[in-house]
């Protein structure tokens, strides 16, 4: 079997904070994570996937980093140490690498700044503005893990901490490191959800993906860190394909011929037929426009035969994050933990939009094959930046 290891994940995400927390949550299918704030939009009460409070500042030698952002990449670090110090022992520091993807980093950070910067508050004057830049996550990681080598973070919105995957695997196929920190992360702000509601793509309330009168997303946030390496066994990510179909800064290609491109290219990447697949993750934001060009180029390539959910109904959308936060669900769907071989069933918040593709739901009584599943994740972002990731395990 092709393809790279993928070790378990560190998360911290608004259904919990490991895989077995991440699995039991989407297989019931329940939104208990999802619920409305008044913390962040301007004018009205806003639905959100918030994960825990993180009330524990980051230790003072990485205080220059401290943010939600990288607080909850802390988390998922300490999860990941053990992996990352036998990689250390294995290769040596400067044979591992550091790639993620984001697209708030620290912003919220600089948001409360501005705020408290009107009574002229100490922590206004002291403000670290290294908090807010984009590469921020992966020079954290870096830092806390004191890896000299490559660090940098991929910012290209939705698609971020999947192309961070798929970057990371380069890497390692091309030799130039042994292990790979990669994956991603998105703490919640003001400014995607103010930015988002400007563009009339929030929903007004609960999301609800593939349902009639769909009106929009809600915003979440999680982090996800994985240790990549070219081991043999376990999960693996198998396949990645790539597009930039450049339809429009902010709306999809209306008949998804990028999303095709994107899943084909992955699937020739995996050596493998659209018949090999056993499950899809949509990227199913619940915007009228993504579900049903997602939903169109899914059918074409794989007809009514694969269940198809998008799991976004009970995390919100986690943008940078998105990607890996998806690819950490397939991770647990192939674990042994997931020893029903179940899968996430699509919630639906109302009735289905007889309008898109027959795609086949996912239902609570759809099963994964005993050996040979292959898993399909989906990420598209503005500017038509999209990725689709294959995974499979290795026993």
């Amino acid at each position: 079997m092709n393809g790279v290891k993928l070790g378990q994940p560190g998360v911290f995400s608004p259904l919990g904070k490991t895989p077995e927390q991440l699995l039991r949550g989407i297989l019931a299918a329940e939104a208990g994570a999802i619920a409305s704030s008044d913390a962040f939009h301007l004018n009205r009460a806003t639905v959100v996937g918030q994960a825990a409070a993180l009330s524990q500042p980051l230790p003072e030698s990485l205080a220059h980093w401290d943010c939600r952002n990288n607080r909850m990449l802390a988390n998922c670090c300490e999860q990941i140490d053990g992996q990352v110090q036998e990689a250390v022992n294995r290769y040596g520091r400067d044979r591992l690498a550091v790639i993620l993807g984001t697209s708030t980093s620290g912003i919220e950070a600089y948001e409360n700044t501005l705020w408290a910067d009107d009574d002229r508050a100490p922590e206004a004057r002291s403000y670290d503005y290294r908090k807010q830049e984009m590469g921020t996550c992966a020079l954290f990681v870096a830092e806390r893990f004191n890896l000299p080598g490559i660090a940098y973070t991929i910012s290209t919105a939705c698609s971020s901490a999947a192309k961070a995957l798929a970057a990371a695997a380069r890497l390692l196929q091309q030799g130039k490191v042994d292990a790979v920190i990669c994956g991603g992360s998105d703490s919640l702000c003001r400014l995607t959800i103010n930015g988002f509601d400007a563009l009339e793509s929030y929903s007004k309330g609960q999301g609800a993906p593939l349902t009639q009168g769909r009106d929009g997303i809600n915003i979440g946030e999680a982090s996800v860190l994985f240790v990549m390496t070219r081991e043999a066994g376990g999960v693996r990510l198998c396949g990645a394909g790539e597009s930039s179909d450049a339809h429009h800064v902010s709306a999809p290609h209306p008949q998804g011929h990028g999303a095709e491109a994107a899943m084909r290219a992955a699937l020739a990447m995996a050596r493998i037929s659209p018949q090999a697949i056993s499950y899809i993750n949509l990227h199913g934001t619940g915007t009228p426009l993504n579900d049903a060009m997602e939903c169109d180029a899914v059918f074409r390539i794989f007809g009514d035969r694969v269940p198809v959910s998008s799991t976004k109904g009970m995390t919100g959308h986690t943008l940078g994050a998105a990607g890996a936060l998806e690819a950490a669900m397939c991770w647990a769907l192939l674990s042994d933990s997931n020893s029903e071989l179940k899968l996430p069933p699509q919630r639906l918040w109302g009735e289905w939009d007889s309008a898109l593709a027959p795609v086949s739901l996912a239902q609570e009584s759809h099963r994964l094959p005993r050996s040979g599943a292959y898993l399909l994740s989906n990420s598209f972002a503005f500017g038509g930046s999209n990725i689709a990731l294959i995974f499979s395990c290795e026993r």
